[in-house]
């Protein structure tokens, strides 16, 4: 495991209690460098969830980021009901120019993970790095294997496992000072 990347790992498995988690976290070459590049320059935290949004501890932040959760905005409602789209997926599509150079903490919903990456995909600005710990058995493992085949800077636990406490703790871990 890059030693940059063992803070991060630590805080999972503190998250978590299972140890056994480490076997399936994946990162991108460089991944936690840029996370912490980016918090630290101030940028924005976008979740998909209150849950995530909750468990960042802000007096982490030094930079004062804005932590960003647009699922419960009206518009997420309706566009996902006029799209055919989840409220999680459609809450993504609020982002917007927020995207560029942001850190995306993903602890909940596949969907919304999978609609990042279409978006990215399709012209949407990139993030710095998107903590993808989507949860359960639709689309969670799907949707991470994604992440990873995106070219994204990323940083994931394969399979099923994730979940809001998971993705606070990647953001914790890499807002901390203790290196």
């Amino acid at each position: 495991m890059p030693q940059d990347l063992v803070p991060v790992a630590l805080r999972l498995v503190h998250a978590t209690g299972t140890p056994d988690l480490v076997d399936d976290l994946r990162a991108s070459p460089g991944a936690a460098a840029a996370g912490r590049t980016a918090l630290s320059s101030g940028a924005t935290i976008l979740c998909d969830s209150e849950m995530t949004a909750a468990g960042i501890t802000r007096s982490r932040l030094s930079a004062g980021n804005d932590v960003v959760v647009t699922l419960n905005d009206p518009r997420a409602a309706a566009i996902g009901k006029s799209g055919g789209i989840t409220r999680s997926a459609a809450a993504v599509e609020l982002w917007g120019e927020r995207l560029a150079g942001a850190v995306v903490a993903i602890g909940n919903a596949p969907t919304a993970l999978f609609r990042l990456l279409e978006l990215v995909e399709t012209g949407a600005p990139r993030p710095a790095l998107v903590l993808g710990f989507a949860v359960g058995f639709v689309g969670a493992a799907e949707s991470k294997a994604a992440l990873v085949a995106s070219g994204l800077p990323f940083i994931t636990l394969l399979g099923r496992r994730g979940g809001s406490a998971l993705a606070a703790a990647a953001v914790n871990a890499l807002a901390s000072d203790d290196q």
